[in-house]
């Protein structure tokens, strides 16, 4: 089984990709998803976290804005609040790659935004970098709810360079042109590994 690591910046289109390649037929893991499910009510995540940043749970669940006003830009609290959740994530992203490998799965892939940053690569067989033009990322982020240019400049701030995270890839999914130009290169991908299989 061919393990990848899906990765990009915020705004690249990391989703939509990881859309496409489960459209095409590989089972993708979301670590965004998981890290929602552990903070919704009755998640693995609620008590430790409510335990390390009082007073962001509320009724049972995480508050996410009111857990990200007290990280974001605080390197010491993202790092207590990394070491909660990146343990219970992997856990879950184990438990994925088990299953798929029972199934007979071909190639999957693992959607985690900090996988460079994160040493996450260990996992996989080959990263594959979403990019798109600088201006085309900072317009996606800063049409999102809630966002505000400093906010994305602190995350931008923990993210690795688009530029270093390109030339760490084994593949790049180039997401500024159209959504089918997009979707032909997550095809091209994933033919080129199944006839290498």
């Amino acid at each position: 089984m061919i393990v990848l690591g899906l990765t990009g910046s915020i705004g690249m289109g990391k989703s939509t990709v990881a859309a496409m390649f489960a459209e095409e037929g590989a089972p993708v893991f979301d670590s965004d998803a998981t890290v929602h499910a552990l903070y919704a009510k009755g998640g693995r995540a609620v008590a430790p976290v409510e335990a390390a940043f009082p007073g962001v749970a509320v009724d049972g669940a995480i508050d996410r804005a009111a857990l990200s006003a007290r990280v974001v830009g605080n390197a010491e609290a993202i790092g207590r609040l990394e070491a909660i959740v990146h343990p219970l994530v992997r856990e879950a992203q184990l438990a994925f790659l088990q299953t798929q490998r029972d199934a007979g799965a071909e190639i999957v892939v693992l959607d985690i935004p900090l996988l460079l940053e994160g040493g996450g690569s260990t996992l996989v067989d080959a990263v594959v970098v979403v990019s798109a033009p600088a201006e085309i990322q900072r317009e996606r982020v800063l049409a999102r709810p809630d966002m505000t240019a400093q906010k994305f400049e602190a995350i931008l701030a923990r993210q690795m360079p688009d530029a270093e995270k390109r030339a760490r890839a084994d593949f790049v999914i180039e997401t500024g042109v159209s959504f089918d130009d997009t979707r032909a290169q997550v095809r091209a991908l994933l033919d080129g590994l199944r006839e290498r299989s």
